[in-house]
């Protein structure tokens, strides 16, 4: 079975509303079609990647090649985990993590997105707290980064309550003008003071060799 070949099929985040998992083919179409619908409010821009900027179709094909493209160039010292966010059943959003040297260096950098109908709900705080958790409590970082614009006003709250701290700018070129992005890291000592909801990982013990660390034994 593929799952023999690649655990990561079988890995499982849960809180009490929301399960994030590696997509099958069918739902990676779903979470294509959710991005086609738009996962911002038109005129706005809080990505580096411009990828929204795409016409809806091409947007959902950007979506589906990125996934493959993070499994085809998987390596334990260079990953990137793309994690489906799932309420109810049905998609809503993405959650990345990722990290390089990740054995050594226990850090990893997070991204997400929640569709637009989906929003204001506190999905954005919940998944992310998941991924949190999963990478301090299951994998054993010792930070988690993460940056927005300076005017992203909702990642950065989501940031803010979750424990993080400044950890100063970038300046970036994008569309020919200058963005200015807020970095932003969170300790494992400042994770494990901050109010978060509770969350189950299972499936992850066969995937430990791929993140570059040795299986339970």
């Amino acid at each position: 079975m593929l799952i023999d070949h690649w655990p990561l099929l079988g890995l499982r985040v849960r809180t009490d509303r929301l399960e994030l998992r590696p997509p099958t083919d069918e739902e990676l179409a779903e979470l294509a079609d959710l991005a086609a619908r738009g996962v911002h409010e038109p005129g706005q821009r809080p990505f580096l990647t411009p990828w929204t900027d795409l016409p809806p179709a091409e947007r959902a094909r950007h979506l589906v090649q990125s996934h493959w493209h993070g499994r085809g160039s998987w390596t334990p010292q260079d990953w990137s985990l793309e994690l489906a966010v799932f309420s109810a059943g049905r998609p809503v959003g993405v959650q990345t993590m990722r990290a390089r040297d990740f054995a050594t260096a226990r850090e990893v950098r997070s991204g997400s997105w929640v569709g637009l109908d989906h929003q204001g709900r506190g999905v954005g705080r919940e998944m992310r707290a998941a991924m949190l958790h999963l990478a301090f409590a299951g994998l054993g970082a010792a930070h988690a980064t993460t940056a927005s614009f300076l005017d992203n006003v909702a990642p950065l709250a989501i940031s803010g309550r979750l424990g993080y701290r400044p950890d100063g700018i970038t300046r970036d070129v994008l569309h020919g003008q200058v963005v200015v992005s807020q970095r932003l890291r969170l300790s494992r000592e400042d994770w494990e003071r901050t109010e978060r909801p509770a969350v189950t990982v299972s499936g992850l013990e066969p995937c430990l060799p791929l993140f570059g660390l040795a299986a339970a034994e």
